[in-house]
Formats: C-alpha cells, sequence, structure tokens
C-alpha cells in the first residue's frame, strides 16, 4: 500500500509506521498528480483540493480528510471515478466549543455581566452547533437555533427561520458546511438580505467557513453600525484575506478553532481507522495528545481558568503580527489541550 499524506497532520508519523505501506509526505496545497498517481490512499486536510485534476489516471481508492469540512473533495468526480472519501465528522466540536467558551468569557468580564439576559442564535446545529448550544444554555443564555437540512428531516419543532435568528439575538454563532448552490446553500447565506435583517447590533462570531458571510457586505454593516462586534477564526480566500476586516474585527484568528491537540488526535485516529476499515486492516487507532505542561491549574475563579486553558487574544494578536503567516501559523500550532486535561483549583 502508498500512502500519501498531508505533513502538517498531526500525531500521524509513529502511528501509520503500524501499517505496512509505503508513506510519502508534503504539504497540503503541493500534492500533484505525479505524487498521487500510484497512491492508494491520500491522507489531506482542508488545502489539498481533491478533484480530477489531481485525481485522472491515479489508483488512488481512498481519501480520508483529517476533518469535519469536505468542500475541498469533489465529491461528485469521486463518485463517477469509484474513489471513497470519508471525514472526521464531530473530531474537534469540542475544540470550537473551546473556543467559543473563551470568546463568550471574554465578552462577560468586558461587558461586567453574566450572559443569562443574552439570546445567542446558532446558524448550523450540527456536532458543533450542539456542543455550543449546551455551553449557551448552561451559561443561561436562550437559544435560537437554524438548521434547514435538519428541520426537514427532524420536522420544524425547536428550529427558527433565519430571520428570526436575524431579528432577535444578541450573538449570532455561524456553524454552517460550506454548500455552494443547492437546497441549502450557504455561500455568502450572510449577505446584504440577511445584514437588513438585524435588529440588535449583534456580535457576530464565525468559526465554520469564511465563505458563509461576504466579506465586503460584513465590512458595510460595520460601517453601518449594524453589528457590535465581529469575532472571525474563518475568512474568504484564505490565506489570503482582508487586511483591512482583521484590522477591524475584535477577535481575529488564523482558522485554528478547531485546533485543539485533542481534536486533532481525535481527526487523525479516524483517518487512519478509516483506512484499516477500508482495506480491512486488523488494526485500531486510539491517538491520544500529549499532557499539558502544567495540568492543576490553581486560579481565583472559572473565568481565569477558562483562559488560562486558551485565550484566542494569543492567536488574534499572532495573526495581526504577521498575517502573511497565516498557513505557518496554522501547520506550527502550538499544543493546546482542553478543559479535561486539567484539574482546576479555585483558590478559596
Amino acid at each position: 500500500m502508498k500512502i500519501v499524506i498531508d505533513n502538517k497532520i498531526p500525531y500521524i508519523r509513529d502511528a501509520v509506521s503500524q501499517l505496512t505501506a509505503d508513506t510519502i509526505y508534503a504539504e497540503g496545497q503541493d500534492f500533484t498528480p505525479e505524487m498521487v498517481k500510484e497512491a492508494d490512499v491520500l491522507i489531506v486536510r482542508t488545502r489539498t483540493r481533491c478533484d480530477k485534476m489531481l485525481l485522472e489516471g491515479s489508483r488512488v481508492k481512498l481519501i480520508a480528510t483529517a476533518t469535519i469540512g469536505f468542500d475541498h473533495i469533489d465529491t461528485a468526480y469521486c463518485r463517477e471515478a469509484g474513489i471513497r472519501w470519508v471525514n472526521a465528522p464531530g473530531c474537534n466540536a469540542a475544540s470550537v466549543a473551546q473556543y467559543i467558551e473563551s470568546v463568550l468569557t471574554l465578552l462577560k468580564m468586558a461587558r461586567l455581566e453574566d450572559l443569562s439576559r443574552y439570546t445567542l442564535g446558532i446558524v448550523g446545529v450540527g456536532n458543533v452547533g450542539k456542543k455550543v448550544a449546551a455551553l449557551a444554555t448552561q451559561l443561561g443564555m436562550k437559544v435560537l437555533l437554524n438548521d434547514p437540512p435538519r428541520a426537514q428531516q427532524e420536522g420544524g419543532d425547536g428550529f427558527v427561520s433565519l430571520q428570526k435568528i436575524a431579528e432577535e439575538s444578541d450573538i449570532i454563532s455561524f456553524h454552517t458546511p460550506l454548500n455552494r448552490g443547492g437546497e441549502f446553500n450557504t455561500f455568502h447565506l450572510a449577505d446584504e438580505s440577511f445584514f437588513r435583517l438585524l435588529k440588535r447590533r449583534p456580535i457576530i462570531i464565525n468559526t465554520g467557513r469564511g465563505e458563509v458571510i461576504k466579506t465586503e457586505i460584513l465590512k458595510a454593516a460595520m460601517d453601518r453600525q449594524l453589528v457590535s462586534e465581529v469575532i472571525l477564526d474563518v475568512w474568504e480566500n484564505e490565506p489570503n484575506i482582508d487586511l483591512e476586516l482583521l484590522g477591524r474585527v475584535a477577535i481575529g484568528t488564523p482558522h485554528i478553532a478547531g485546533y485543539s491537540a485533542d481534536g486533532k488526535a481525535n481527526a487523525t485516529t479516524m483517518a487512519l481507522n478509516a483506512v484499516c476499515t477500508h482495506f480491512a486492516i486488523n488494526t485500531h487507532f486510539d491517538i491520544q495528545p500529549p499532557a499539558p505542561t502544567h495540568p492543576v491549574l490553581h486560579v481565583a475563579d472559572y473565568n481565569e481558568a477558562i483562559l488560562r486553558i486558551y485565550d484566542p487574544r494569543n492567536d488574534c494578536d499572532a495573526l495581526r503580527q504577521a498575517p502573511e503567516k497565516f498557513e505557518w501559523l496554522r501547520g506550527h500550532y502550538p499544543l493546546r489541550r482542553e478543559k479535561g486535561a486539567y484539574e482546576i483549583v479555585v483558590k478559596e
């Protein structure tokens, strides 16, 4: 077996050595038809466009993407070519929820109030959106859920329209995949008509896909004070992001909300197990990330603990200091563990 692997996928080199396979590592954006021609498996991230141009004439049988999203895979072509593909749904849902919790903690501290009087509108209630909804409920917030595919499948109870989200939310958080067209299009879902519906000058958060929000329309909404603050982890045209927008957002990070070590380990585990399942290999992976350097936190209160575990302002500062290093910051992201890796001791 021959496997071509994105060299930024963490924890994979030692693990894949358990398989009898020839492996090639490359930058995600540098995969070429020549490189993959004799490969049986590609293990990729979002930076590898898996389409006819890359795959035609190859012997690739399986593409495993160590990501939730799969809009970088031409699924129609793969179906025609008989190439199976798998993603890693839910792998980093807890990591994105951690990012949102830290953002909400910063908001609570900045405004010197709890969030129980706020309404959070969640657009996209999949694995991530569900965790964010649970978090907001724990904080006493009113939660509105918008997810047309789920509403169609499950019935409308519990879901609201995007218009209701726009009109009644104090915070709107986007967690949708990127669908370009079709019944459930999300490309530029937040367009001029969406921003015209806003009633409460909400905080806008996007940790889903950058293209869900139309950049120029977002900047115009900021000019018109239709929104109070903007927090972006994802951007249109990554890695060549809008530098003016980066300078104006409250927090701007380089597409790392899902980059906890826990989430990365989950994604790598799921990708390798998919390879084993597809080729009937009797190996099962359960990759665990390294322990944090200081696993016991002595803090004055829970807010301090949340921000000591993860403070998104650090990633924002790094991006603002060197926006041209967007991809480097992602590829060299430091160890970041989730709450479960720590013992939190509140000082009496």
